[in-house]
């Protein structure tokens, strides 16, 4: 299958500092593709090589079969027909939300019309066209923006951290409602993020960044449970990390023999998440340990065990655990665990 956008080996330096390096990265039509990692990884510059607003160094970049970037073509960025929605949203202050979304639109005063009306429909906004920006809540400023990129039917949405700016009760309710328009709409998105709930929650697939590279590009199922290193596993979601010696399909470590997901041999750094760690209160089989801090959150919580080695583990469980902090309690893994090499 032809991917809607291909960048083949695309870098961007800015004087000693290598943003981007030789990234490759495809993306299908209708997909939703998330750009994951720390701050300075390369992730906004990757949007803006795609986007035009700055040039590749070296690579390519080719959108719906027509190379965009590469060699001695780059084409501007109001002819490559990708809409943007910024992390600020960038709305015109002094134009009104049908004005806003209006903005660029081809064609005559009655399809443009039409076309902010379907827009409103879209993104849930009727009866707000005549409002200035400033006189609607965070969210809607945010849809306002979402609309004005999708009127003129890009290729491709590009979305640089558009959630950052709203609280976080706010933020959820409004990515769950972005979700669900870009759905209706069939659009093809790369949406940037630090934030690793996000990128799972939203996403068909995630690519991981480090330092201007792609470290693993997969579905969010993969990205969490199948990591393909210990810095992909560190940075999505919370890790547990404890010693082992593999020996085939198991290891041993602090909590005993545990079994392997993958066959390893040697010394390894064996990764259990919060929720795998089958806790319980002082009683039946596992390994020993004392609780030595708690964190309630009402539909969960989680624990922090100190084990006889002296390694530390935080598990994550219902409300029914209640072994009080300062006393012990039984550990085990719930499941078969990654192995990395040391």
């Amino acid at each position: 299958m032809t991917a809607l956008l291909e960048l083949q080996h695309v870098s961007r330096s800015y004087g000693d500092v290598a943003a981007v390096r030789g990234l490759s990265l495809q993306v299908q039509a209708g997909e939703f593709v998330t750009l994951l990692g720390p701050s300075g990884c390369g992730k906004t510059t990757t949007l803006r090589l795609i986007a035009g607003f700055e040039p590749a160094d070296t690579g390519t970049v080719t959108l719906n079969g027509r190379v965009i970037a590469g060699g001695k073509t780059f084409v501007q960025p109001e002819h490559r027909h990708i809409g943007m929605v910024f992390q600020d949203y960038a709305l015109f202050p002094h134009l009104n939300v049908a004005q806003n979304i209006a903005f660029g639109l081809a064609g005559s005063k009655q399809e443009k019309a039409a076309r902010v009306a379907d827009m409103l429909e879209l993104v849930g906004l009727q009866g707000t066209d005549t409002r200035l920006p400033s006189e609607l809540s965070g969210g809607q400023q945010q849809r306002v923006a979402l609309a004005r990129a999708l009127a003129p039917q890009p290729d491709i949405l590009l979305l640089d951290e558009p959630f950052s700016n709203l609280d976080a009760a706010l933020r959820a309710e409004v990515r769950g409602e972005v979700r669900e328009i870009l759905r209706t709409a069939h659009t093809t998105c790369i949406f940037v993020t630090h934030d690793q709930q996000e990128a799972l929650s939203l996403s068909d697939r995630v690519a991981v960044m480090f330092a201007g590279q792609i470290a693993q590009i997969a579905p969010p199922t993969v990205i969490y449970e199948q990591p393909a290193s210990r810095a992909v596993a560190s940075f999505v979601g919370e890790a547990n990390w404890l010693k082992g010696e593999a020996h085939g399909d198991a290891a041993d470590c602090a909590l005993g023999q545990v079994k392997l997901i993958e066959p390893a041999h040697g010394q390894v750094s064996l990764l259990i998440r919060p929720e795998q760690v089958h806790i319980r209160d002082y009683r039946g089989d596992g390994v020993q340990g004392r609780v030595i801090w708690r964190e309630y959150y009402g539909h969960d919580q989680r624990i922090g065990v100190k084990l006889e080695t002296g390694e530390t583990l935080v598990a994550r469980t219902d409300t029914s655990f209640r072994t009080a902090v300062g006393e012990n309690t039984k550990l085990a893994p719930a499941h078969p665990l990654l192995a990395f090499p040391q």
